[in-house]
């Protein structure tokens, strides 16, 4: 199951260059453009309370799934690894003074199981009121269209067509788009699916007729998937924010701060960048 191992402020022109196929940076590329000055340093104040309440057992344990540059991205050449909760957990644990342990999981809803049961301290993902009831998050820092991908030939091009009898539309098993779609479609079929690998095999072979997540997702699977193409409309947004365990009052200061510093320092945007984020909400 598992194996230890609008940005809302991003600038237009972070927008511009997440609609180029995702590439993270080599290591010779990682530091930002000569022309712009390196983000700074972070220097979130920390309690020893804090410390306790974020990392109990002295190791922040970060949840991330692969196939999602908000999570985990695998670049399939070099295999470096990239991704906007697996960079935030290093910087998140080297502010609180701990070392990190990245946990990863096949999908997003088990990271959330693993939060509530107190087996992972932090992720990334969508802050639904749903999952509120369960786990804490700090305010929303990524915003990102929901959409759909689309095989070559199918016959919808948009979310409004997309109701249909006969019409298969996958989703991760457990995600805030199953919850959402299966209310929202009266005669399309939602297929929960078990991981992002497995939708682009369904895909691949003709068991799915479209696959409905955040633009985030869908740019990264089109890149597998020649000839499939990402619905222009969208459906919804998600609204990405730091989750923690709840019952750790304690740290929320310090998430408060680091929240504030890694958005206000110009660190998160890099890390959407170098993740190849795509899918940032327009403004209307």
């Amino acid at each position: 199951m598992k194996h230890a191992i609008s940005l809302l402020g991003l600038s237009w022109a972070l927008w511009l260059s997440a609609c180029a196929p995702w590439a993270p940076a080599a290591p010779s590329a990682v530091s930002a453009p000569a022309a712009q000055a390196a983000p700074p340093q972070l220097a979130v104040p920390v309690s020893a309370a804090a410390r306790q309440a974020l990392a109990p057992t002295g190791v922040l344990r970060v949840g991330v799934y692969p196939g999602s540059p908000t999570a985990l991205v695998i670049h399939p050449q070099t295999g470096e690894r990239a991704g906007v909760t697996l960079a935030l957990g290093q910087l998140m644990g080297e502010q609180l003074g701990v070392p990190v342990q990245v946990i990863e999981f096949a999908r997003v809803a088990e990271i959330l199981e693993a939060l509530k049961r107190g087996q992972v301290d932090m992720t990334f993902t969508n802050a639904s009121p749903a999952r509120a009831r369960d786990v804490d998050f700090t305010r929303a820092l990524v915003q990102l269209e929901l959409g759909l991908l689309l095989p070559p030939q199918s016959r919808v091009s948009r979310f409004a067509q997309a109701d249909q009898a006969g019409l298969r539309v996958g989703v991760s098993q457990g995600s805030s788009s199953q919850g959402v779609l299966t209310q929202e479609f009266k005669l399309t079929q939602v297929v929960p699916v078990a991981s992002l690998d497995v939708a682009q095999q369904m895909l691949r072979n003709g068991q799915l007729d479209a696959f409905a997540t955040n633009k985030g997702i869908l740019f990264e699977m089109r890149e597998k998937l020649p000839g499939f193409t990402v619905s222009d409309d969208r459906w919804g947004l998600e609204n990405l924010a730091i989750a923690v365990p709840q019952g750790r009052e304690a740290g929320q200061a310090f998430l408060a701060a680091f929240a504030d510093q890694v958005t206000r320092s110009g660190r998160l945007a890099v890390m959407a960048e170098r993740a190849g984020l795509r899918g940032l909400a327009k403004a209307d």
